[in-house]
């Protein structure tokens, strides 16, 4: 039976010009995975024939709004995805779930599938507020979107304690969130989107998180900055 699982590499903002062109050298596209680089070495890897997204996209179409790319402009360069409410820009760049909903409002409406991310701080998982904090988001970052629009949205689960730590949860844990993320969903809309994991995936660590049923795909951060490991990871998922 073949692979139905999306593998998603959000290279954030590293690699070089030099190291882009090293690294499309050494793996080569697949229908299984995107790339979501940089955005100013999108046309780098468009034009090798890879799948791509992008990490974040304005809320606003067009205008004065220097530094920003608008989902229009995005698709107009031929980027399939787009990574919104990642957990370094609601931390970091301060991104509200209102910002966030225009943002998923805008890409869809634009062509693009969303990458949802949803997550919890580990005082919060301490504080067994995990669902809490993830239905809230879930609630807020998708709504008054009509029901054809959850076909075209994926919910990327990534604790924000297990992001470059090392640290995950157990399959069972990752197992009973994804099905929680998918209920929420439902409930609001009659339609279950699939659901990523991401956070400390590995090339060691894969096999096992690979094994879990309810999971539709991977949301893989440093790992995928490494050919040879972002290869292996590919392959472990695909032979499933």
């Amino acid at each position: 039976m073949e692979n139905n699982k999306l593998i998603i590499g959000n290279m954030k903002m590293n690699l070089t010009l030099k190291e882009v062109k090293e690294y499309i050298k050494q793996i080569e596209p697949d229908k299984n995975f995107y790339v979501c680089p940089p955005s100013i070495y999108l046309s780098y890897f468009n034009d090798s024939g890879y799948n791509t997204g992008i990490q974040n996209v304005s809320e606003f179409d067009m205008g004065a709004y220097t530094g920003e790319i608008s989902a229009i402009q995005a698709v107009s360069m031929g980027v399939d995805l787009v990574i919104i409410g990642h957990s370094e820009r609601r931390m970091y760049l301060h991104e509200t779930d209102e910002i966030i909903n225009n943002k998923v409002k805008k890409s869809l409406l634009s062509g693009m599938d969303v990458i949802l991310c949803v997550g919890e701080t580990l005082e919060e998982k301490e504080q067994n507020n995990t669902k809490d904090k993830l239905n809230k988001q879930l609630i807020e970052d998708l709504k008054n979107l009509d029901k054809e629009d959850i076909k075209y949205v994926i919910v990327a689960y990534e604790p924000i304690w297990a992001i470059g730590t090392g640290k995950i949860p157990t399959n069972e844990e990752i197992s009973d969130i994804s099905n929680f993320i998918k209920q929420v969903v439902n409930n609001m809309y009659g339609l279950e989107p699939k659901v990523l994991y991401g956070g400390s995936i590995n090339d060691t660590n894969i096999e096992e998180l690979n094994n879990i049923d309810s999971i539709d795909g991977f949301l893989i951060g440093g790992a995928c900055l490494k050919p040879d490991k972002f290869k292996k990871i590919i392959e472990t998922v695909d032979k499933k």
